[in-house]
């Protein structure tokens, strides 16, 4: 604690990092809203976003439209037809992402949920592949299923009467797989024919961080690509549509689809790109270093007494210890900074302290993800970082690390 401390100070900043399909390495203090829990699979939580149900209603209508004109006697039960392949549409689309949710559990790495969204869905894998060879496999495993899928829809319909419901549905359901299986095997991050990419230029180059960089920037041309290349497709016929039936509404529908396609993309490649340059960085976060000097004091020692200590002893955290010098609570940054100067002489720091708990103990010698993941266990402002021996080392704020986070952010990548 310094002089500034005593007078004011900032407040840890509040943060929440919300994952992606490799989820961003920094600290968490609470778990963003995944949606509606729709149950486990291998002990992974499935949640479908409030976006879903937007996207199962444009389908049901489009689908609807085209039955229209395939099975004109259908009525209105065409909708409930509709509905019927939305469902299933993303029910394949969940296969596909517990594919790649099975893989990485093969591979030792966790998985904090599946995610059914707007466009698709996201397997939240928090730590990396150890090896190329893992992530490849990781990668095509879930175009892979959407493919077998397609093969078996495409089986489904050699078995019923062509124009019939049952066939139209899973003539639907084929097409639909293989679009997701052509679309995912795309060159570019964030889909997974990027990741292969990426593991592809790892393999070569021997670093991870060159496959990504150039996976992202791949991705990157891919999202121009498709903003412009798809509307250009429609009007030229090669989408199978007459390009003198081309309406306005339909060349405003491509170019929205496009525009939100090349968002998705390029907004995940560069995702990746900045979770990338954090993992590059993350042995640097090291507990030894981000540790405050701290000293021991009473339980009924007034604050205005032990800020004093703390100065003259260069000193920025307060532990409060008993009688026998062992450690029992850590005092609250933000607590301090809430006392004004004329009351810290009556304040004991008992009042401003936290509970220490044997989670909020940190080896001095962690690091890197070892580090983020024992800060995760055990949510706090403050932790105590002792050394091995049990002795007490300093004094970890959870403000510190994000700091370093905001820092590693900063520093430029090594291809």
């Amino acid at each position: 604690m310094n002089q500034d401390d005593e007078s004011g100070g900032r407040k840890p900043p509040q943060s929440d990092t919300a994952g992606t399909t490799r989820d961003t390495p920094g600290p968490r203090r609470g778990e963003p809203g995944g949606g509606i829990l729709m149950g486990r699979a291998f002990g992974v939580p499935i949640y479908v976003a409030p976006s879903w149900f937007l996207v199962a209603a444009l389908i049901t209508w489009v689908f609807g439209n085209q039955l229209d004109r395939v099975l004109p006697e259908l009525g209105a039960a065409r909708y409930l037809v509709s509905l019927f392949f939305a469902v299933a549409f993303y029910g394949s689309v969940l296969v596909h992402e517990l594919a790649h949710t099975v893989a990485a559990l093969r591979f030792k790495l966790p998985v904090r949920r599946i995610r059914l969204q707007f466009f698709g869905g996201v397997s939240e894998i928090e730590k990396e592949s150890e090896t190329p060879g893992r992530e490849f496999v990781l990668a095509f495993v879930g175009p892979l299923l959407s493919l077998l899928l397609a093969g078996a829809f495409y089986a489904g319909m050699t078995a019923v009467e062509p124009g019939t419901v049952p066939g139209v549905l899973l003539a639907g359901l084929m097409i639909s797989n293989l679009i997701v299986a052509a679309f995912n095997l795309l060159p570019g991050l964030p889909l997974d024919g990027g990741r292969m990419l990426r593991a592809v230029v790892w393999k070569l180059s021997g670093k991870p961080m060159t496959g990504t960089v150039a996976a992202a920037w791949v991705g990157r041309a891919l999202a121009v690509t498709v903003l412009i290349g798809l509307p250009l497709l429609t009007h030229t016929g090669a989408l199978g549509y007459p390009s003198d039936q081309v309406s306005g509404m339909d060349t405003l529908m491509d170019a929205l689809l496009a525009a939100i396609l090349a968002a998705i993309i390029w907004t995940g490649a560069g995702n990746s790109l900045r979770m990338a340059r954090l993992r590059e960085h993350l042995p640097e976060l090291r507990a030894r270093a981000l540790t405050r000097r701290a000293v021991p004091v009473r339980s009924d020692t007034p604050l205005s007494e032990a800020l004093r200590r703390a100065n003259d002893a260069g000193a920025r955290a307060l532990v409060v210890v008993d009688g026998q010098g062992r450690p029992t609570a850590l005092v609250r940054e933000a607590a301090i900074v809430g006392i004004p100067q004329h009351r810290r002489p009556w304040v004991a720091v008992s009042g401003l302290a936290q509970d220490l708990t044997e989670a909020m103990k940190v080896p001095a010698e962690l690091a890197g993800e070892a580090l983020l993941d024992k800060l995760r266990e055990t949510p706090a402002t403050e932790y105590l970082v002792v050394e091995d021996t049990g002795e007490i080392y300093g004094v970890l704020s959870t403000a510190d690390v994000e700091r370093a986070f905001v820092r590693a952010m900063a520093r430029p990548a090594t291809p």
